[in-house]
């Protein structure tokens, strides 16, 4: 090989060696820029905004073709102690798909499923109304066969079925927790279609807000709570009922039915609820007074 060749060669292996010298800089480039990303992704999360918030969790859905979800939190640490991830891919939920016709048909494909999730559920509440009407009418009856039907009323919310009797004097006394006659006779026709069912009963206790201190009584609290501890033990001992289905609480006057401005409070907000409560779910429930028509 010639003393020009040599040279050549030499210089070719130089310049090689030039250009691998520098392909570190691609990678260092890559890697800024990927920090940078970074820190803009932690820097928006930090101060979520919530129109930005789902403008960066739809982009980056778009770009991975993933579905996102962020469970973000005030620190890195949760009020457990356990770590606070900000960012997470759910396996389980498949890829977002780019056409906007796919997208518009899996939204329409998530709502019907909603609608007929909560469908669903709105039958099954109308199912417990009917059942709680039936025994609306049950009550209603044996409390025409007493003569005592005036002082009961009845409404469904969401905790079930809510008889209503109102402790006027001829059920209790004033500042007293032992049943009358009268208030005896009305617990017992109560009680009767009660116990044919297989549903928790609880029974509160409520006092209407005017400022009448209590002389037996600690305070409106006592009362109240002992007002309804009074219909539990009538209700096992006089109509059968299972101690075990049965609770009492009181609430004094704080969960009144009228304003005090109201005319009708001071009688109606004295008052004690028996709830024949309903078994049906969470969800279920709250769309009970929906089925009932309330």
């Amino acid at each position: 090989m010639s003393h020009a060749s040599k040279k050549r060669h030499k210089g070719a292996g130089h310049d090689e060696e030039h250009g691998n010298s520098e392909r570190w800089l691609l990678t260092y480039a890559d890697m800024i820029t990927l920090l940078m990303v970074l820190f803009i992704v932690l820097f928006a999360i930090s101060a979520v905004d919530q129109k930005k918030f789902a403008a960066l969790k739809n982009g980056i859905a778009a770009g991975f073709g993933a579905q996102t979800v962020f469970d973000g939190g005030t620190g890195a640490l949760r009020d457990d102690g356990q770590e606070n991830s900000a960012f997470t891919i759910n396996p389980d939920v498949p890829s977002a798909p780019r056409d906007p016709a796919q997208q518009q048909a899996i939204h329409e494909a998530i709502s019907a499923a909603d609608r007929a999730k909560v469908e669903a559920q709105l039958k099954a509440a109308q199912r417990e109304v009917s059942e709680f009407k039936k025994v609306q009418k049950q009550i209603e009856q044996s409390l025409a066969n007493a003569k005592v039907n005036a002082a009961v009323q009845f409404r469904i919310d969401e905790r079930g079925l809510v008889v209503t009797i109102v402790t006027n004097s001829v059920v209790f006394a004033g500042d007293r927790a032992e049943l009358l006659p009268a208030g005896q006779r009305i617990v017992a026709a109560i009680g009767g279609p009660l116990r044919r069912l297989s549903n928790r009963i609880e029974v509160d206790g409520h006092t209407n807000q005017l400022p009448v201190p209590t002389r037996r009584y600690p305070s409106a609290w006592e009362l109240s709570t002992a007002r309804a501890c009074t219909v539990v033990r009538y209700l096992v001992g006089s109509s059968g009922l299972a101690a075990s289905r049965l609770t009492a609480a009181g609430f004094a006057g704080e969960r009144p039915l009228y304003r005090p401005s109201d005319p009708r409070a001071p009688v109606l907000n004295r008052r004690v609820e028996i709830v024949v409560a309903s078994a049906l779910t969470a969800a279920e429930r709250a769309l009970l007074p929906t089925a009932a028509g309330g």
